[in-house]
């Protein structure tokens, strides 16, 4: 992928559920500790690195913030880093939040 690409929360589901997709969840942390898909990781400046660093480079990334703006140019920005299949969750956390059911901190 030279560009990242939008993705609904039905086909992002399915990714993580049958190719191991990592939910990277960019909202501040207050947000993320009251509630988040469960399995996402918080995805915050402190953890970037070790995201860049040890997540397989050919293995898929969905970008989710609240409502599906601010992902995009996470998602862009992971692209640069070496990261080849990035997703940005269109609707962001409310759009998941109405189907699937979110947990407080794992």
């Amino acid at each position: 992928m030279e560009q990242f690409e939008h993705i609904d929360v039905i086909a992002a589901k399915k990714l993580l559920d049958e190719q191991g997709a990592l939910l990277a969840d960019i909202r501040d942390e207050k947000s993320y500790l009251s509630g988040h898909a469960p399995g996402a990781m918080h995805l915050t400046n402190q953890t970037l690195i070790q995201l860049i660093e040890e997540h397989d480079p050919d293995a898929p990334v969905i970008v989710m913030c609240y409502h599906g703006i601010s992902s995009q140019g996470a998602a862009q920005y992971l692209l640069t880093q070496g990261l080849e299949k990035v997703y940005s969750l269109d609707g962001g956390f409310e759009a998941w939040a109405k189907i699937y059911p979110v947990t407080g901190s794992d």
